[in-house]
């Protein structure tokens, strides 16, 4: 019979390391981060928030100055990598609408 476990399991979720990392990912995007949030051009476009074994996440469906946000809850590495590449779509949505 074959299995799909190979004996070993994926590493733990590392939240405080995940954040620093994905933190950097969104300076590389060229978001201002001011506190916990990022903003492009003065309107806040993401949040994060650290857990104790997660990161709650919100990203703004708008870039406006009061906007409406998708909250997402970061709990693997999977998870944070989703995260980010719909960051990178809203941002491509939002370029495209100005």
């Amino acid at each position: 019979m074959s299995s799909d476990n190979f004996g070993f399991a994926p590493p733990p979720f590392n939240a405080p390391d995940a954040l620093v990392q994905l933190k950097r990912q969104l300076r590389d995007l060229k978001l201002s981060e001011r506190g916990s949030r990022f903003e492009l051009k003065g309107r806040a476009v993401v949040e994060l928030a650290l857990q104790a074994d997660h990161i709650d996440a919100r990203i703004a469906k708008r870039a406006s100055m009061t906007p409406d946000w998708a909250a997402y809850s970061l709990k693997s590495s999977a998870d944070t990598r989703t995260f980010f590449d719909s960051v990178k779509r809203q941002m491509n949505k939002w370029s495209a609408d100005e």
